[in-house]
């Protein structure tokens, strides 16, 4: 009875991936399609999108955006989790729960709502619309998913490592240098890879506070409505597929290396 239950959910499961997938399998379809017309049959292969994509300098400019964007919110995203997964799993304050509770609170708000309130807040505050507001929002979307992947970083850590470097004379911030941070490294780089990766999709937020100089969806947004474009954006949302999902993997890859470093276990996660 328990296999055959079993049986039933692993169906489940493929034809959930299935049906969530099969849209995404169609992007190299045309974007390797010769047809200026995204329909089948297809026309024959060609690479000639890719061509127009690497002579359009919107493109360019678009990625470049997309590339300062991400980069500066992983960075800032992975530095404040970092800061605040150690002050939750290393210390006791008034309000802990509710502090940490609140920072977490992203993560269940329809970003619509925190586009919009982010909009209405930092128009009024005389701040105009550029790139830099999008790093702001994108921290703010980015930064709870970096606590919860540092968090288990920091949980397992043996204090008694930290202890015997001050015993042995090291400063406590010589110690976080030395000893805890190439400790928590793989749940760094993961956090930084998911904070990149998140902020090179995210398309509302950035969309509501971007100015004349878009990321790469709101770019690829943008020119959907042109029907001669199309295959080219096929091209362009292939390449993203592609990128998006090595760095999902990489970052997944070190997360469960820090995991299994901070129990003990198998550096590898089980992924080999």
């Amino acid at each position: 009875m328990v296999m055959r239950k079993h049986g039933w959910l692993g169906v489940y499961a493929v034809a959930y991936l299935v049906f969530l997938y099969a849209p995404v399998l169609l992007l190299p379809l045309f974007a390797f399609n010769d047809g200026t017309i995204i329909a089948f049959p297809l026309k024959g292969f060609s690479t000639r999108w890719f061509e127009e994509l690497w002579q359009t300098a919107a493109v360019h400019r678009a990625v470049e955006n997309s590339l300062y964007v991400g980069l500066a919110t992983a960075v800032i995203s992975t530095t404040l989790g970092i800061f605040a997964a150690r002050a939750g799993a290393r210390y006791a304050f008034p309000g802990k729960r509710g502090i940490l509770g609140f920072i977490m609170l992203p993560l269940v708000l329809p970003e619509i709502i925190i586009a919009t309130s982010l909009l209405v807040v930092l128009v009024q505050l005389g701040f105009g619309l550029s790139l830099g507001l999008v790093v702001l929002g994108h921290v703010l979307l980015c930064l709870p998913f970096s606590i919860s992947i540092l968090n288990a970083s920091f949980q397992g850590f043996d204090r008694n490592l930290e202890e015997a470097s001050q015993d042995l004379g090291e400063s406590a911030l010589m110690t976080f240098w030395r000893v805890t941070l190439p400790l928590v490294t793989p749940g760094i780089i993961a956090s930084l890879l998911i904070s990149f990766t998140i902020s090179l999709d995210e398309f509302i937020i950035a969309f509501f506070l971007t100015g004349t100089e878009p990321t790469l969806p709101v770019y690829i947004w943008s020119q959907l409505r042109f029907t001669a474009k199309l295959p080219s954006m096929m091209a362009l949302g292939f390449l993203l597929l592609l990128f998006s999902l090595v760095l999902l993997v990489t970052a997944e890859y070190f997360r469960r290396r820090s995991r299994a470093r901070a129990s003990g276990g198998d550096p590898s996660g089980g992924m080999m």
